[in-house]
């Protein structure tokens, strides 16, 4: 495969040279242990890889929303043990102060991770000063966090202008999935475009319509679409005052040759709350004291039945309240096709935003996905057509 941008494999010998390592480690925390994991375990590839290969492995990562200031609670001291406990192998931790005499000290083979980039002012400044700090201390970099791409930081696109810079395993993999899903996919492609608001998703919508052969819109934006073509929809989550605004994405989508499809049955309850009682009803059926929640059936078999004629998928949101059941019926049964014809050879799938993520969980769904980011702005403005600044980064190098 031709990549805009190096990867481990072209780093050459690499022991005994330092190599700057850009993660994410910015994890929930609660009484001093990591609720969750999975970005830790993210890093794993690049970083045994790195070591193996006999690199001096030193992490750059942010925690939590600092501010430039230094905050004992935000530092990356409660993080490096938990994350040494996942890695299996030694972690120091290295404060800034005296960094470049601790990183002397390193033999080939050792990890660190320094303490918070975001501690600084000139991190998210991408201030020159704190790229020449960051760069005295290594010899290559390498980028492994999609999820900051979307950031202009010293840490993320200045530092990969300084130094010899690479895509790490994490992050080549997610750039060769949204290659695959929008870059050069496979003809007919779908999106799942799923939330409550248009108006957070208005981007996404536009770029989409002219980039895929469905656009299947779900959530609580669906229903401003369908008063858009003068449905009535209760009290439904609803943005009247962009029907404007869907009506014009609408006739992009003709323009383009897109097929938008939108529930034609859908299921209403009179209050938003966990198993209240429900009716499912045609569009054009929605009382004015209730509410559009999910998809209904009838809907969710016709979109399956889209999913098995394409090739490719790209999915972010659900398509009802898959918080609250029932309202994930839909999301639940949409998914499972999705990963169905995926385990059988005939769809890409690719998924990404935090709801999206949570929803194919419930669904036990995915790992039968063919890629699911764990990003979310940097998956969004991907989605936007938005150049990410730790990508072209690495691509001009």
């Amino acid at each position: 495969m031709t990549r805009a941008f190096k990867t481990l494999d072209d780093m050459g010998d690499i022991a005994g040279k330092r190599v700057l390592v850009r993660e994410d480690l910015n994890v929930p925390m609660a009484d001093g242990r990591v609720t969750d994991d999975t970005r830790l375990r993210a890093t794993l590839a690049t970083v045994t890889e790195l070591a193996d290969r006999g690199a001096i492995v030193l992490i750059l990562a942010h925690f939590g929303r600092p501010k430039g200031q230094r905050n004992p609670e935000m530092s990356l001291a409660l993080v490096t043990k938990p994350y040494e406990a996942v890695l299996g192998r030694p972690v120091q931790f290295v404060d800034w102060d005296g960094a470049g005499d601790a990183v002397a000290s390193m033999r080939p083979g050792d990890v660190a991770v320094l303490e918070n980039t975001r501690f600084f002012p000139g991190e998210e400044k991408n201030d020159p000063d704190m790229v020449d700090r960051l760069a005295a201390l290594g010899d290559l970099y390498v980028n492994d966090a999609f999820s900051a791409a979307h950031r202009a930081h010293a840490s993320t696109e200045g530092i990969a202008r300084a130094l010899p810079a690479f895509a790490g395993r994490a992050m080549e993999a997610e750039l060769d999935a949204l290659d695959k899903a929008l870059g050069n996919p496979e003809h007919p492609v779908a999106a799942v475009v799923g939330g409550a608001k248009v108006s957070t998703k208005l981007d996404v919508l536009k770029q989409m319509v002219a980039r895929v052969d469905h656009l299947i819109i779900g959530g609580g934006m669906a229903n401003t679409f369908l008063a858009a073509r003068g449905v009535d929809v209760g009290k439904s989550l609803c943005e009247h005052d962009l029907t404007a605004t869907a009506e014009e994405i609408l006739d992009a989508a003709d323009a383009a040759n897109c097929t938008v499809h939108l529930p034609y049955d859908v299921v209403v309850a009179k209050e938003f709350r966990a198993n209240p009682p429900t009716r499912t009803v045609n569009v054009h059926e929605v009382a004015a004291d209730e509410m559009i929640l999910d998809v209904g059936p009838a809907a969710t078999e016709a979109l399956a039945d889209v999913l098995k004629n394409c090739r490719t998928l790209v999915w972010n949101g659900p398509l009802g309240a898959f918080e609250t059941p029932p309202f994930d019926t839909a999301t639940v049964a949409l998914a499972r096709t999705a990963a169905a014809l995926t385990k059988e050879g005939s769809l890409v799938s690719v998924a990404g935003g935090g709801d999206t993520v949570a929803a194919l969980n419930q669904a036990g769904v995915a790992d039968d996905f063919t890629f699911v980011s764990t990003a979310g702005g940097a998956f969004l403005e991907w989605m936007e057509g938005k150049q990410l600044p730790g990508v072209a980064a690495l691509a001009a190098r």
